[in-house]
């Protein structure tokens, strides 16, 4: 059940921005390049003004496979007199979905040839503990803000992913409030979502009418024909950004004629878009889509992964076992597979869907 307001989702938002500027020593802005993440840096920097706790401090964890229109935004930003730039172009490993055989690939690792040049106002050594993108966003915060009483502000919106919407409403985070999570209760960080009741409608209506600066990879990929909530703007070979590497070479020329090279598997994507979906119709050689799902995984996920993908299937099968859309969990499977999506990001905004979780709920009102 939704709950509305009389403010409109802006005056909400920057009260909320208002809050952690007075709760916080340190307020951090998270920028991927996106819609989102210009949407909070505009409203951070707005309140710091107001509460004279310039500059913002913006961080950008630069994932070396980028779109050229990001890091031309990203570096934009970077370089204003009202902005403390943390852009981490540091040594770190991400997974490679567009190989199966790659696994993690080592970002602006010391000695090799990087798809572009560091900045020179850029971070560079990586002092914080971990090479996992992941685990990196936690450890800078520690790192960078010891001892004092410290926040991102983070673009997610739920509208992006029913999951989110349960994970931002529910649970207390800080003093009574929802709409973030914790990092580290021991050393006072944590991650809050302002806009998280936003539409992207909203998002670029505030964009639009204040006549902000943003990422312009958004205008090809809308000349284009992608559907607004399709769009992305970061890292080019993760789970959820694979169709970006179908459309690199006529987006960028000169972004793609670099990623060929340095990322493994990006020329297959391009070649052979079909492969990173689940086909409309089973395939004549199987009897279900169960028994196409546990081929795929038998022949197809590196044998180091292979068990990790089995345990999680077959805790979804448990779940969803008499679910009247059964096929529907193992298309999804299917997809996670073919995308080597080694961290579920696409199951998990999956079992996130209203109806799963309504089924959920269901069978949990059965057994009590």
């Amino acid at each position: 059940m939704q709950y509305y307001l009389e403010k409109n989702v802006l005056e909400a938002a920057l009260d909320r921005i208002r809050w952690l500027y007075d709760e916080f020593e340190d307020v951090v802005v998270c920028s991927s390049g996106g819609k989102d993440s210009t949407v909070c840096f505009n409203l951070a920097l707005q309140v710091a003004r107001e509460k004279n706790r310039l500059p913002v401090n913006l961080l950008f964890i630069d994932q070396e496979a980028e779109w050229q229109a990001t890091i031309d935004y990203q570096k934009s930003l970077m370089y204003r007199d009202d902005v403390k730039p943390y852009w981490m172009q540091i040594p770190m490993k991400m997974f490679n979905s567009a190989n199966f055989h790659e696994g993690f690939r080592e970002l602006w690792k010391p000695g090799e040839k990087w798809i572009r040049e560091k900045d020179p106002i850029s971070i560079k050594e990586n002092i914080y503990g971990t090479d996992r993108f992941q685990d990196l966003f936690n450890k800078i915060i520690i790192t960078e803000f010891r001892g004092r009483k410290a926040c991102y502000i983070g673009g997610v919106r739920c509208e992006e992913s029913p999951a989110r919407r349960s994970g931002l409403t529910q649970s207390t985070v800080y003093k009574g409030e929802t709409w973030g999570k914790i990092l580290s209760t021991k050393e006072r960080k944590y991650t809050f979502y302002p806009i998280y009741d936003w539409s992207y409608r909203d998002v670029w209506a505030y964009i639009a009418k204040n006549n902000l600066p943003y990422n312009k990879i958004y205008d090809i990929q809308y000349a284009h024909g992608l559907h607004t909530l399709k769009m992305r703007v970061s890292n080019l070979h993760h789970e959820t950004a694979l169709n970006s590497l179908i459309t690199a070479s006529e987006f960028e020329p000169e972004t793609w004629d670099k990623l060929q090279e340095a990322v493994a598997g990006s020329n297959s994507i391009k070649q052979l878009p079909d492969t990173i979906y689940c086909p409309s119709d089973l395939p004549f050689m199987f009897k279900d889509w169960k028994e196409y799902r546990d081929y795929l995984l038998e022949k197809m996920v590196e044998p180091q992964f292979q068990e990790k993908f089995a345990g999680k299937f077959k805790r979804m099968d448990a779940r969803y076992e008499q679910y009247e859309h059964i096929n529907a969990v193992y298309q999804a499977q299917i997809t996670a597979i073919l995308t080597n999506d080694v961290y579920f990001t696409k199951l998990h905004n999956f079992e996130g869907h209203d109806d799963l979780k309504k089924y959920r709920n269901t069978r949990r009102k059965n057994v009590w």
